[in-house]
């Protein structure tokens, strides 16, 4: 009898679910269900309605793999404040209440994304490495003795909570300082206010060769961003730094910036790569925890 897993991404206004079999070699789910969730009445009934449909699903998983944005610390989200009702959410409880005894492995998306790398894609066969995913926010994932870290508080590669400046604000004034100026939401409302129309991220970096404006906003953002893997490879001494998120659209612009201060500043300057999964990243590595955790 085939056994399958089940895994679950869970976004801010959307759940991806799927399934592959218990061993498989394959990095894509068998099949995929996604959910729109914004018109759920908090948080607890857009989990209901994710678990709802696993159960439409794969009514017996073999095992349960689940990314979630925040991190899971004392068996509640935590630093998920610009999503309503999720900070303090007991996620791991409802899980368990769905799943029973069934093995279930959760993780913040950004880890699952790096898990995903380490079993299929940039990171594959790295002992010590690091995922730093530039999307709608900044994290990364700290890499060694080839597994992702998880920190004492489950938190290790919040960079977004970095500061860069003594001026900067911090996390105890209700900031996340080093994403409000990198990530693509920080870029995107610079653009917005520069241009008087709203723009995203990625529009900026298609008017980037044609608007000496927008490559000025854009100057200071790209050389944070890198100075800062830079700063992370001086720590950790990586063998590869991936770079994920919903910014490698612009791949073009931005590798080339980060691998010239990686040569400029690190003793012993890492390989860098993008990673093979982006617009799914998350509800692959959940699917990395599920196998790994039906094993």
């Amino acid at each position: 009898m085939t056994r399958q897993v089940l895994a679950i991404d869970f976004g801010g206004t959307k759940v991806a679910l799927g399934t592959a079999e218990a061993g498989a070699p394959d990095a894509h789910p068998q099949t995929v269900v996604r959910l729109d969730t914004r018109g759920a009445d908090g948080a607890e009934q857009a989990v209901a309605r994710a678990l709802a449909a696993a159960r439409d699903l794969l009514p017996a998983p073999a095992a349960v793999g689940v990314a979630t944005f925040g991190v899971i610390r004392d068996g509640v989200v935590r630093l998920a404040p610009n999503v309503p009702g999720w900070e303090g959410l007991p996620l791991p409880a409802l899980l368990r209440a769905e799943f029973g005894d069934t093995p279930v492995a959760i993780d913040n998306d950004v880890n699952a994304g790096a898990a995903a790398e380490l079993r299929w894609g940039a990171l594959r066969g790295v002992s010590t490495g690091l995922y730093v995913n530039v999307g709608t926010g900044l994290s990364a994932a700290l890499v060694a003795g080839g597994r992702v870290l998880p920190g004492a508080n489950g938190a290790a590669g919040e960079i977004g909570y970095l500061r860069d400046g003594p001026a900067a604000p911090a996390f105890a004034d209700g900031h996340a300082p080093l994403e409000e100026t990198v990530s693509g939401s920080a870029l995107a409302r610079r653009g917005t206010a520069l241009l008087g129309r709203p723009v995203t991220a990625a529009d900026l970096f298609d008017l980037l060769p044609h608007d000496p404006a927008v490559a000025a906003l854009l100057d200071e953002p790209l050389d944070t961003l890198a100075r800062t893997v830079a700063n992370l490879s001086i720590v950790l001494d990586p063998q590869r730094v991936v770079l994920g998120g919903g910014l490698l659209g612009a791949a073009g612009h931005i590798l080339p910036r980060v691998e010239a201060e990686l040569a400029r500043s690190v003793p012993f300057p890492p390989e860098l790569a993008a990673a093979c999964f982006v617009d799914d990243a998350p509800l692959i590595g959940a699917l990395s925890l599920a196998l790994t955790a039906a094993a």
